[in-house]
């Protein structure tokens, strides 16, 4: 059966193909070749610029040409690569084979031994996989998410003045804002994006166990270590772990995978909670032509959106969770089993890109009810208890709690011309009662006016 959108076995790459795509440039199988092909021409160049004596004759006007066969990467040229694999039994190995085969029409013929100089495939998975992950994170990933910040920062600006009704534990609460509230998911999303753009991105190049034995046999006049280091940095861009075996110690990356499950678990929450106040109708949804709601209740609006984004997200931490726990763990210097799993960070990565847009295709269609909102705050005059008892506490009133608590903890309605006769029977100063008097649910909401901009520039 022909691979399409209909026959493709995961989600991913089938129904969510739209969604997922603009990660195939970081983590498909022709995207990783491509990667691996970077790390190998560029050490080339490395190489030549040492310069090890027997690369002498290397041009410098010669590195564009090789730096042109990454950049044209082609599917052609995966192809080719995938052709030689399907001898050799191994992938890196195959890379190899093809670099040697466009040195021949480049002229490079005397200097093919040079490629992958004294490297095993894990110098070349454990450099490209880090550079796919970062490229990612940078051009697809951080961009989606501040989308999403974008709007949830817009809303609490515009929402920052409307009180409502808070609940804990499920039951009516202390007063709150709706701006605040949604300005809590920016603060929290801030933390965690500086958290995780604080996270190093690192690499392992140091040969078959880490030693860089190879090299130093060959040439034991240069400083292996001190080129491994400056080459991921200054041509990776990553960082290179010093100390490893065979393979990444991958603890950095198994933190990073730790930042990118937070950020989804916040976003799980604010689903939740979106979910939430749409079924206590205080936003109601827009409505498309055309659009069914349910295939039997025809009136119903359903806020699917967040619902996608929350299986998609249950999805992608399940995966980072097991990449975290996973990858750092190898038997002695390797075993193969860190291999097929690298092959699946693109997975939860994609699972995550998918849920933030059902994210923001739901926050785009909210229609804001305020008039619920004010209903239930007006339902609910129970909520002035806190404030009621504080106030005297803070005048010395005896045991004001549990005054306000046999007022309040009852099966019987507390409204507002309940909570006015209570007050007029308190025995405190007139000034009190006024102020008592005054609190309404709608403005017992704590500080009122955030400078919510600046205090997000605080964070990130």
């Amino acid at each position: 059966m022909e691979l399409t959108a209909l026959t493709a076995i995961s989600p991913v790459d089938g129904r969510y193909r739209k969604a997922a795509e603009p990660l195939a440039d970081y983590f498909s199988e022709f995207a990783l070749i491509r990667y691996r092909v970077k790390v190998e021409i560029e050490y080339f160049i490395a190489l030549c610029r040492l310069p090890l004596p027997a690369l002498g004759a290397v041009r410098p006007e010669q590195f564009e040409a090789l730096r042109a066969i990454y950049k044209d990467f082609s599917l052609a040229d995966a192809a080719r690569i995938k052709e030689i694999e399907s001898v050799t039994n191994h992938d890196v190995k195959a890379v190899e084979y093809f670099l040697k085969e466009k040195f021949d029409t480049l002229g490079l013929e005397p200097y093919k031994e040079f490629i992958h100089f004294g490297l095993t495939s894990q110098d070349i998975n454990n450099t490209s996989v880090p550079m796919s992950i970062k490229d990612a994170l940078h051009d697809v990933y951080l961009p989606k998410l501040r989308e999403l910040l974008s709007r949830l920062e817009q809303y609490a600006e515009d929402w920052k003045e409307i009180p409502m009704l808070a609940r804990t534990h499920g039951q009516p609460a202390t007063p709150t804002r709706l701006g605040k509230e949604m300005a809590v998911y920016v603060y929290r999303l801030r933390a965690q994006i500086r958290q995780l753009e604080a996270v190093p991105v690192s690499g392992k190049f140091g040969g078959a166990t880490g030693n860089m034995n190879a090299h130093h046999a060959a040439f034991p006049e240069f400083n292996w270590p001190q080129f491994a280091n400056r080459f991921l940095s200054e041509n990776l861009g990553i960082q290179r772990e010093e100390l490893t075996t065979q393979i990444s110690n991958y603890d950095n990356l198994a933190a990073l995978f730790d930042a990118l499950k937070r950020i989804n678990t916040i976003i799980l929450d604010l689903d939740r909670d979106m979910w939430m106040y749409i079924s206590m109708e205080y936003f109601k949804q827009k409505i498309k032509a055309g659009e069914v709601g349910s295939s039997a209740m025809p009136h119903k609006v359903n806020p699917i959106d967040y619902e996608n984004s929350e299986g998609n997200l249950g999805v992608a931490n399940a995966l980072y969770e097991h990449l975290s726990r996973k990858l750092p763990v190898s038997r002695l210097q390797r075993d193969l089993t860190d291999s097929t799993v690298l092959r699946n960070i693109g997975v939860p990565m994609a699972q995550s890109l998918i849920a933030f847009n059902s994210t923001l295709k739901g926050l785009g269609k909210l229609l804001l009810n305020e008039e619920a909102i004010r209903a239930d705050l007006a339902a609910h005059w129970a909520v002035l208890a806190e404030a009621i008892q504080t106030i005297l506490r803070s005048v010395g009133y005896e045991k004001p709690y549990e005054t306000l608590k046999a007022l309040t903890r009852t099966n019987e309605a507390v409204t507002e011309e309940s909570i006015a006769a209570f007050i007029d029977t308190l025995k405190v100063s007139d000034e009190i009662k006024a102020r008592l008097h005054a609190l309404t649910p709608l403005n017992y909401t704590g500080y009122t006016v955030y400078d919510f901009k600046s205090l997000f520039h605080k964070i990130c």
